[in-house]
């Protein structure tokens, strides 16, 4: 894994494990660290990683609250953790039984039993800046804000966007799997109705790059088409055509069990 400069100062960095995409934003007088990956080793990884670009003081934020975006904190503290304030919820609510659940996947069926023992070993670190609707933070220099653009892949997502360099960090609100969106991108607490909002709220950012939460970088062409295509997948849903979707059958089927508000 090797840090990419898709803009000024502007970096990603993509893992194997999960396609997972982190991000790391640099102004003069600190740095902005964007999610950390799933456990306290993969954690660690990835400050080290941070600390051969910088030896700038860094905050971190979740862009929601699924282990593989928000478990890897440990290493990072002491500092500021931004999140929605729901996300902070759904961790205290629901953080150990996902913790639970994927240390019994990777030891079970996915057979990785270092990142099962790492999870083990992980503690849930609570964000304490919170966020509703919009905050801005000053790395000096430069101006990153963090936007909430509707219930989409979670109820709590948040956009890391960076107006001087035209890109915007958005989590699982938008993924670049083989067809655009996997499986994996739709789980209950997804809001199929209102994803597409949620896409026009990032598109009126006017982006020039936009950063999945896996997957390589894409451009604005790519999430209108995709949110053009939970439209599609919206309109099938109420007749469970599956052989109607643009997107394949399992991921169809995923999206039609996503939540409808």
């Amino acid at each position: 894994m090797t840090w990419t400069e898709i803009a000024d100062r502007v970096y990603v960095r993509r893992y194997d494990e999960l396609d997972l995409t982190t991000g790391l934003v640099l102004g003069a007088t600190s740095c902005l660290v964007i999610d950390t990956r799933g456990d306290v080793d993969q954690g660690a990884e990835l400050a080290g990683a941070v600390r051969e670009l910088t030896d700038l003081p860094w905050a971190v934020v979740y862009t929601h609250a699924h282990f593989d975006h928000a478990f890897g904190t440990t290493p990072f503290l002491p500092c500021d953790v931004w999140a929605h304030s729901a996300c902070r919820t759904e961790l205290v609510q629901h953080g150990e039984t996902a913790r639970q659940k994927w240390i019994a996947y990777y030891r079970g069926e996915e057979g990785k039993p270092a990142i099962a023992d790492a999870l083990g070993r992980t503690g849930i670190m609570l964000p304490d800046r919170l966020v509703d609707d919009r905050a801005e933070l000053d790395l000096g220099g430069r101006t990153v804000a963090l936007v909430h653009p509707g219930p989409a892949h979670t109820g709590h997502d948040l956009l890391v966007h960076v107006p001087d360099a035209g890109v915007v960090f958005a989590g699982d609100v938008v993924e670049h799997g083989p067809h655009g969106f996997t499986a994996f991108s739709f789980n209950p607490d997804s809001d199929l109705a209102r994803w597409p909002a949620a896409m026009d709220v990032l598109l009126a950012l006017e982006p020039r790059v936009v950063v999945p939460g896996h997957g390589e970088p894409v451009d604005a062409a790519f999430v209108r088409k995709h949110r053009d295509g939970l439209r599609t997948l919206l309109e099938l849903r109420d007749t469970n055509d599956v052989a109607a979707s643009p997107y394949p059958e399992d991921v169809t089927r995923a999206a039609f069990g996503a939540r409808v508000s």
